[in-house]
């Protein structure tokens, strides 16, 4: 069992074998819905701007990985904590102004988001060649 320390060598808060030590809603300091809305494909990018208050180590990851734009989702991989702790913790650096979040854009019904079925049908034609 191998077991990691903290920045500052005081607790320990990873153990290889048993994973986080530290449950998620500590980080999220017991929050479960973020201040604004997020799904897993909005996109968020840092600012440039640094958090006034104090944040936890998890808010300077997550600042780390925002040098451009990056989806929720990838995110919550990279850090590997749940899509909703996740969403506190971007709702904090958004809140700050330390994040900007856009949101995928909608699909519409209009006559840009019908597919072509001449175009799918072609496809469709040329796979069927192939085989």
């Amino acid at each position: 069992m191998t077991v990691r320390r903290g920045r500052r060598g005081g607790e320990p808060w990873f153990d290889d074998a048993a994973g986080r030590l530290v449950r998620p809603y500590t980080i999220s300091n017991g929050r479960t819905r973020p201040t604004a809305h997020f799904d897993l494909l909005t996109m968020v990018m840092a600012t440039g701007r640094r958090p006034v208050a104090a944040q936890g180590p998890e808010h300077a990851q997550v600042l780390g990985l925002c040098g451009g734009p990056v989806s929720v989702a990838e995110i919550a991989a990279h850090i590997r904590l749940p899509a909703v702790v996740t969403k506190v913790l971007l709702a904090d650096l958004v809140d700050c102004g330390a994040l900007t979040a856009r949101a995928p854009a909608a699909v519409s019904a209009g006559p840009a988001s019908r597919t072509d079925r001449d175009l799918l049908e072609a496809v469709l034609n040329g796979l069927r060649t192939r085989l």
